[in-house]
């Protein structure tokens, strides 16, 4: 019997920012399908607010967004908790040179036919315990991929390595 994604993963916690509906419910549906709880938010300043009052294991946001850009919102959520994973999807991710390294965010996905895909890559691989502190170590440069967490006295660690090209 084939496992489903939800099977091989656990379930993450994820907020999700976009202020474009269509792609927010598309990019939501696609993570529950694949067993994630989903929470979202339009944009910016809803998605800091939301996050400071609950707990996500990951952050999947836009750029490009009222209020509050992506870059803003990576910027204030690394102050308030440094060590959480965030994707950064854009549609200027390319045209604007948008890396990790630039962003702050641990993975930037373009915007593009191959961007389900690659999201699912990401964020099915992190294995995040009860811990809600984790350590991001990236190795290398290229595409990433998430390996298994490396377990920690008391945190859980998502390790991004430059394992699989998308």
């Amino acid at each position: 019997m084939k496992s489903t994604p939800a099977e091989i993963a656990p379930v993450a916690r994820i907020l999700l920012v976009d202020d474009n509906k269509l792609g927010l419910i598309a990019r939501k549906a696609v993570l529950e399908d694949a067993g994630h709880r989903i929470t979202t938010a339009l944009e910016g300043q809803e998605a800091f607010e939301r996050f400071a009052r609950e707990e996500f294991e990951l952050v999947i946001t836009d750029y490009k967004m009222p209020r509050m850009n992506g870059l803003e919102l990576i910027r204030r959520i690394r102050e308030r908790a440094g060590t959480v994973p965030i994707i950064l999807i854009s549609g200027y991710a390319e045209a604007l040179g948008m890396t990790e390294a630039n962003t702050g965010a641990d993975v930037v996905i373009a915007k593009s036919a191959t961007e389900v895909p690659q999201l699912l890559r990401c964020v099915s691989r992190p294995r995040v315990d009860t811990a809600r502190s984790c350590l991001i170590s990236k190795v290398g440069s290229g595409p990433l991929e998430c390996s298994p967490s490396l377990r920690a006295p008391t945190s859980a660690a998502i390790h991004w390595s430059p394992a699989v090209s998308f």
